[in-house]
This record gives structure tokens, sequence and C-alpha cells, in this order.
């Protein structure tokens, strides 16, 4: 460090050797913080020291996503066997619950269910208002578990009606029931034909969960918005949960394929094509 008396050039030096002084003395932790506020077009820092917030979105997503594909699976079943032998007093009101599920987005339908039915007396002096319906959480599991419902129940009635005609009649040879052909043969035919149309339901279901962060539900999206709004920045919240979905994604696909190729090994080619001898 120089030192001069007067207002000289050497003072400005000195100031500068102290300033350096200073930077080489900084943590690690602290450099990058530094260099994440100041240098870095995304405060990855920042991001960094709320992970935990978006790991719980990212729980609370999945719950209410695979319970809700739970519930809507069970309940597609009976209603995909109804639609696919066109019975006669329940095909109409099964394709009416189909139509209005399946033709408006699942937003307006989670806003008639938490919103909307608040708005009767009836409702909210029921048994049921503390416990369920004046829960976000109830709410957002109903209307998924019904939305999801309607999708898969058109999943398996196609399955189901387009079963080959040999299954069924090699299952009535063998002197089996309508109830025994349908558990045996038909259902986990359909089952697995429907999987690769399934998995893009599952997907789409993860993609929808974004309603939930309307609701007051801290989804993955939610804690992206609260991020943001909380330290007034422009994406890095929505960055951040658009890499947890993309990675979840990831992890569905890869779990649908190998399902397929375990229980769609049937339909794969097992001998090579036999190559053509080429004309002398």
């Amino acid at each position: 460090m120089w030192v001069c008396d007067g207002w000289t050039g050497a003072i400005t030096w000195a100031w500068t050797d102290h300033n350096d002084m200073a930077e080489t003395d900084r943590t690690f932790y602290e450099y990058l913080v530094y260099v994440s506020e100041n240098h870095s077009p995304l405060d990855f820092m920042l991001i960094a020291d709320h992970i935990d917030k978006f790991f719980y979105g990212a729980l609370l997503t999945i719950e209410i996503t695979v319970l809700a594909l739970l519930i809507g699976g069970v309940m597609a079943i009976p209603l995909a066997i109804a639609r696919a032998y066109q019975h006669r007093w329940l095909n109409a009101p099964i394709f009416g619950f189909t139509y209005f599920f399946r033709g408006t987005p699942l937003l307006v339908q989670t806003y008639l269910v938490y919103y909307g039915l608040a708005q009767f007396d009836f409702v909210r002096e029921s048994f049921l208002w503390n416990p369920i319906l004046s829960s976000p959480w109830w709410c957002a599991l109903i209307t998924f578990s019904l939305n999801t419902a309607a999708y898969t129940t058109e999943f398996l009635r196609g399955a189901i009606a387009n079963t080959a005609k040999g299954e069924i009649e090699a299952a009535q040879a063998c002197g089996m029931s309508p109830a025994s052909m349908m558990r045996r043969i038909i259902l986990p035919s359909a089952f697995r034909r429907a999987l690769p149309a399934y998995s893009n339901e599952v997907i789409f279901m993860l993609h929808s969960s974004v309603v939930l962060s309307t609701i007051t539900l801290q989804d993955i999206l939610g804690v992206g918005r609260w991020l943001n709004g909380r330290y007034y920045l422009a994406y890095e919240g929505f960055i951040t949960a658009m890499l947890f979905y993309m990675v979840l994604v990831f992890l569905i696909s890869k779990v649908f394929r190998l399902w397929e190729k375990r229980w769609l090994r049937h339909l794969q080619s097992r001998n090579p094509a036999t190559p053509v001898p080429e004309r002398a």
C-alpha cells in the first residue's frame, strides 16, 4: 500500500489495493452470492436458499396428482365397461359425465367446486362443509379425480371395444362366464393396450396441477409465483418451476417406457427380418 501526503494519486492506489484485499478475503459462498446478484442473469443463489419450498411444492403436486389418478382410475373401470357395452340406462348419463368434464377447462371446474359450492347455504350447513368442501386440498382432489376419471373412461372404453374377437371366442370356448372373461381376458388386455395413451393422461394431469396455485395451494408453480412476488423477480421462480416439471415428466416417461417394454413385449417382433439374398 502506498502512503503519501496530500491529495495525490497514491491515495487512490491505496484504496484500490484495500478493495482487492477485501475481495480476496471473501469466502466461496460470498463469492457465489456476489456473482449471482451482479453477474448472472439468473439469481441462482436466491433459488438455492428457497429450494426447500420448491421441494414442498413438488411433494404437494405429486400427492394430489397421484391420488387423483388412483381414484379416477378406479372410477373409470365400471364406467368404461358400461360405455363399451352400451348399457341401456347407464350409457347416456356416463356420456354426459365424460362430455362435461372433457368439454370444459379444469380451471373452470375447480372454481365451480371451490368457489361455486360455497354460495349455497345448504352446502355450508351440511356435514361435508367443514372437513371437506371448505378445504382447497379436498376440492382440488375431488375435481382432479372427476376430470381424470372422464378421460380414463374414454381410453378404456375404446380399448375394451377393440378387444380382438379371437380372444373373446377363445374365452367363451373355455367355458368362462362373462364376469370371469371380463376379469381375466378383456380388462388385462385393455389395460395393456391403453397404457401408451394413459401415459399422456398422467403427464396432462401433472401439467394441469398448476391450477392448484389459484386456490391458495402452494404447488410448484405457486412457490415460483411466491418467489417472484417476494423478491420482485421476473422469471427466476418460473424457470425453477419449469425445471421441476421437466424432471417429473422425464421420470414419468421413463417409468411408462419400462412398463410398455414389460407388458407389451408380445407385440414386439421377436425374430429379426430375414435379409433377402441379392441376385447374382
